[in-house]
């Protein structure tokens, strides 16, 4: 797949009055900062809320050339599960009329899969945190049989962390199993997994940017939060409150602390890889280190990022601009076809 943005486009479209750009999302704040780079560069966009939207099956041509797929798999927390399946359907619709999709069917069939995520390092020979995956409560103690407790049950479409119920013991385990107190999620799927202890006490989040690295945070955790969007955390490592231009202005102060970081040649590698296997243009891939044997596990597969708070005073300059300069380079590339 090449990411120079220079995909095949239907030939011939009638251009006036169409507006080249439009972008897909459901949560009202998030994309402030996108929106108002486009709107300095006078970028004229159109954007569509998914999980209020329809479709002609018939329809020649969807009438605008790029697509910017932002649909979050959180979105069943905000009344928005009808738009996470009837994305798919749509972007595999737009992909056959030729428009350019940026984060298109392949980059969120995995972003609505945490099984297919692990799948796919498994293919690869990328290391992930120990899981079996499994389809009803009855199953779960036997799927953590060989796993090192403390162990999590994660919820195959989750973000930010929801659906995720971390158990100490198999005794915890079965009291949830009887109690009915595991929630799956809405495909009804869940990951049995060990929970790994980080060492250094943090996580490693790396930004893609076209298949290639932007940028990578340590994000400090307390342990016991699996809410480790980068976008929501509130403070550097040196307590300084970040300004939330990039953040869900309705999340929660979390606490978490973040740092840049550079991670190594391999590490780019290995997360290099992973983006461009998985078809997404613009995403964060996390991974951490095993606090109990040193190996690092990849372990989240993102084709949404919001990008880290305060970006410019964090890692010196905003990841923004660099996305609207893609995203120009891809309707250029369309509009030449």
């Amino acid at each position: 797949m090449s990411y120079l943005c220079l995909y095949p486009i239907l030939h011939n479209k009638n251009l006036e009055n169409m507006n080249p750009l439009v972008i897909s999302h459901e949560h009202p704040d998030w994309f402030k900062p996108l929106f108002a780079e486009l709107q300095r560069r006078n970028i004229p966009y159109q954007t569509i809320n998914p999980t209020q939207h329809h479709f002609a099956l018939e329809e020649p041509s969807p009438g605008f050339e790029v697509f910017f797929n932002r649909m979050s798999p959180s979105a069943y927390l905000r009344d928005g599960v009808q738009g996470m399946f009837y994305t798919l359907n749509y972007l595999k619709h737009l992909e056959n009329h030729g428009v350019r999709v940026i984060n298109g069917y392949q980059a969120f069939t995995y972003e609505t899969s945490k099984a297919l995520q692990l799948v796919l390092l498994q293919q690869l020979g990328i290391k992930y945190p120990k899981s079996r995956l499994v389809n009803h409560s009855s199953q779960v103690e036997a799927a953590a049989e060989g796993l090192r407790f403390p162990i999590v049950v994660k919820a195959n479409i989750g973000g930010s962390g929801a659906g995720i119920e971390k158990f100490d013991t198999i005794e915890e385990v079965r009291h949830a199993v009887e109690n009915n107190l595991l929630d799956f999620g809405v495909d009804h799927t869940a990951l049995v997994q060990e929970f790994i202890p980080a060492r250094g006490g943090y996580i490693t989040r790396v930004e893609t940017l076209g298949g290639k690295y932007l940028y990578a945070i340590r994000v400090y955790i307390t342990g016991e939060s699996f809410n480790l969007c980068p976008a929501d955390i509130c403070q550097t490592t040196a307590g300084q409150e970040l300004v939330r231009n990039a953040c869900a202005l309705d999340a929660p102060k979390n606490g978490l602390k973040v740092e840049a970081f550079t991670p190594s040649d391999d590490v780019i590698k290995t997360i290099e890889t992973i983006a461009q296997r998985s078809g997404i243009d613009v995403g964060g891939i996390e991974y951490i280190i095993d606090d109990r044997d040193g190996e690092i596990l990849y372990y989240d597969v993102n084709a949404l990022s919001n990008f880290v708070a305060d970006a410019v005073n964090v890692i010196g300059f905003d990841p923004h601009q660099k996305l609207v300069d893609f995203i120009e380079r891809c309707m250029e590339g369309a509009l030449v076809q």
